[in-house]
């Protein structure tokens, strides 16, 4: 019945107990929406939707809305020989299409939530097909597990910005040896937005707790930030 609630919440633009569902109202949302499809009729799908849609607030792209200082962070470990990877709760066959091009992140270092497949023969050709299963959600205490799954390492340091990434930074930071952990605080509502202890959706609360005890590295956009997204340099 959980998923049914998912579903009624979303004919009737009920944002409280949508945003009460989580990562995994959202996946099951997904699942029942595009499975019955091959991998590659997804992945056209979520390309032409990138292509045209722009976000209600800034009139932009989706991918421009990435923040400056992330990319700049992923660009100068890359160049001091660090491995990046994305750990997202979000659907990993959605992110893996653009991720590349917009953080130079290639697909196979693309870590997420997933719905069920199966390999089939169709007209000839071999093709993966999702199915309406949930695989696994990649949200909270599975972040550590996905790490592990497709890394097989712990990493060195790591960047959060919900209490959806807690287990991860401790996963990351309470294993011994330099490590380091960052949570981005979105303070600016001006230029992005202001939310943290009791937004619906991206909530940090836990977690910023956890940053003090831990001595992870708080990044408050307000102040610390001069460029939030990569157009206002233009």
């Amino acid at each position: 019945m959980e998923g049914y609630a998912t579903f009624k919440a979303v004919l009737e633009e009920d944002m409280k107990t949508l945003a009460e569902a989580g990562e995994r109202g959202l996946v099951e949302i997904i699942t029942v929406t595009h499975s019955g499809m091959t991998t590659n009729e997804f992945e056209k799908i979520v390309a032409d939707w990138l292509a045209t849609s722009r976000d209600p607030r800034f009139k932009r792209p989706h991918t421009e809305l990435v923040y400056q200082p992330m990319l700049e962070v992923l660009a100068y470990l890359r160049a001091n020989g660090f491995k990046t990877f994305i750990v997202s709760g979000g659907g990993v066959e959605f992110m893996r299409p653009w991720a590349e091009r917009v953080y130079g992140i290639p697909p196979e270092q693309v870590i997420g939530s997933s719905i069920k497949t199966k390999f089939q023969i169709t007209d000839g050709s071999p093709v993966l097909f999702r199915l309406p299963e949930v695989n696994f959600i990649d949200d909270k205490t599975g972040k550590p597990i996905g790490i592990n799954a497709a890394i097989g390492r712990r990493p060195i340091a790591a960047f959060g910005n919900s209490d959806g990434d807690l287990q991860m930074l401790q996963w990351t930071t309470l294993s011994g040896g330099v490590r380091l952990g960052v949570i981005v605080h979105h303070t600016d509502a001006e230029r992005e937005y202001a939310y943290d202890r009791q937004s619906h959706f991206g909530r940090l609360d836990a977690a910023l707790d956890a940053a003090a005890l831990n001595k992870w590295t708080v990044v408050d956009m307000k102040k610390d930030w001069k460029i939030i997204f990569p157009f206002e340099k233009r």
